[in-house]
């Protein structure tokens, strides 16, 4: 760290102690819980409150923090009669506002009240930000380049969508000048964040139900490159036509004099990405088959040769923005290509989940269709002579309205498809919308592509009945479908053995 780092740092440090003692609500979260684990290592007494009892509350209770199972008002009184003093400031979760007990009593008593991208920002203060946006491809992108730059020694800090395999964490709060963060833009709070380098993986038209259009979609993601000072860099995806419109508005502001970042373009393309080509990937034997061994060009006609463990081509071209962004915050090539090579994929993502009787189980967040259509190329790619089945759940009523065609023009390139109901998360029902707007214009290899009214077992029971060794199941969504991979793998050892 420079000498200068330094000092931004020793102010970061300072700025955060005076947020003083932290209530978060929400958390249990994966967002909310990763900031509490960083103030946490930093010194900052914590404590929080969900509705739910999670794995990661008691991870930070074990670690000095005061934890609450469900909400009331009295738990800002409790604490400050525990020994640790009053409450300062409360960090909120996006479904732990207005109406919560503790987020009201916190405002009735003046308390400042942040939310969680809030509070991210406040943690960031003092580093060098790194900061992944995109409608996809977010998490993983930004769990490379935490695993990579760790692997390299520069220790960063980093709050990630999902922990990262080798990490064992979604978030930390390192002792290097850099600071890795997944910037969501769901709600607009990406906008809260100040990087010196901006990874754009793609844009494309998703959370209507908060923008209203395409057109405001488009727009949060200028207004974010606009945050990038004039010596900062944009990493944009120039396949996507999203991302490579946003990286040319980027260049016109600058030819105009605004102040306006420079801009780096990666992709496969080589009429199209400037500075990093993919020329090769191919299948490798690692990790189950799952791996691949690509080759990148850069701009002056060197070339990086890696072995990724994860498959697919979104996920080559994810490692191709983390090399880019790497090789402009000054990292060693060669370390960070190692470091790439070290990354073992998180939770959720093309997650390996189990194998029984030669048939290969993997569970994926994929909740759009253009992050279902790269899911299942990448399970095609693994499953090569073999058959993909997949278990897709809908995220949110909203969005399969909303997308209902782009999903079943997807999933029709499995060979086999199960649609389960749609997993409502925070909405209420939308009448005549429901799984059966996907499912019925879903078109595979195999017949029977349905939605099973409310019945996992008997979706599951339908999706492996055509299942044979060698095959790869893929179950797929924002939701709680990830719980059906252990169903399956204990049906297909249940077959197995009345065989």
């Amino acid at each position: 760290m420079t000498d200068a780092s330094a000092t931004a740092a020793a102010a970061g440090a300072e700025d955060l102690a005076r947020l003083g003692r932290v209530h978060f609500l929400g958390l249990g979260g994966v967002g909310v819980s990763g900031i509490a684990r960083i103030m946490q290592q930093r010194g900052i007494r914590i404590s929080g409150s969900d509705a739910k009892d999670l794995p990661v509350m008691r991870e930070l209770e074990a670690a000095g923090a005061t934890v609450f199972v469900g909400y009331d008002a009295d738990h800002l009184d409790r604490l400050a009669e525990d020994g640790g003093g009053a409450v300062d400031t409360v960090i909120a979760s996006s479904i732990a506002g207005p109406g919560n007990p503790e987020y009201d009593a916190a405002v009735d008593r003046g308390l400042p009240v942040l939310h969680r991208s809030q509070g991210l920002a406040a943690a960031m203060t003092g580093h060098r930000v790194l900061a992944v946006a995109g409608t996809h491809g977010k998490t993983t992108t930004s769990s490379m380049a935490a695993m990579t730059f760790t692997q390299a020694g520069a220790e960063p800090a980093f709050a990630v969508g999902a922990a990262v395999a080798g990490l064992g964490t979604n978030a930390s709060a390192g002792a290097g000048e850099w600071f890795i963060a997944e910037a969501d833009e769901s709600d607009g709070t990406l906008l809260n964040y100040r990087p010196e380098i901006a990874v754009l993986t793609n844009v494309e038209a998703d959370h209507l139900d908060f923008y209203g259009s395409e057109d405001a979609v488009t727009q949060v993601f200028r207004d974010f490159i606009g945050l990038l000072p004039r010596d900062g860099v944009l990493v944009a995806c120039a396949d996507d036509a999203g991302a490579r419109d946003a990286a040319d508005w980027a260049r016109a502001a600058r030819t105009d004099g605004a102040p306006a970042p420079r801009v780096a373009t990666y992709g496969s393309d080589p009429t199209r990405a400037d500075d990093l080509v993919l020329v090769d990937s191919t299948l490798s034997g690692l990790d189950g088959g799952t791996g691949q061994r690509v080759t990148y060009r850069w701009l002056d006609g060197t070339t990086t040769a890696l072995t990724l463990a994860v498959p697919g081509l979104h996920n080559a071209l994810n490692a191709a923005a983390v090399l880019l962004a790497a090789h402009h915050a000054g990292l060693d090539g060669a370390a960070a290509a190692r470091g790439l090579e070290g990354f073992r994929g998180t939770a959720r993502r093309f997650e390996y989940r189990g194998q029984v009787a030669g048939v290969r189980v993997f569970d994926d967040y994929a909740h759009h269709p253009t992050e279902v259509a790269a899911a299942i190329a990448a399970g095609r790619s693994v499953a090569g002579q073999h058959r993909l089945h997949v278990l897709f759940q809908p995220h949110l009523f909203s969005r399969t309205r909303d997308f209902a065609q782009g999903f079943a023009e997807a999933l029709s390139a499995a060979d086999g498809v199960q649609v389960l109901p749609v997993y409502a998360a925070r909405e209420e029902p939308i009448p005549g919308v429901d799984s059966a707007l996907i499912a019925r214009h879903v078109r595979t290899a195999l017949p029977g592509s349905t939605l099973i009214p409310q019945d996992a077992a008997a979706a599951v029971a339908s999706l492996l009945e055509p299942v044979r060794p060698g095959d790869v199941i893929l179950t797929m969504g924002a939701g709680d479908v990830t719980a059906q991979g252990r169903a399956i793998l204990d049906a297909l050892a249940e077959r197995a053995e009345g065989a």
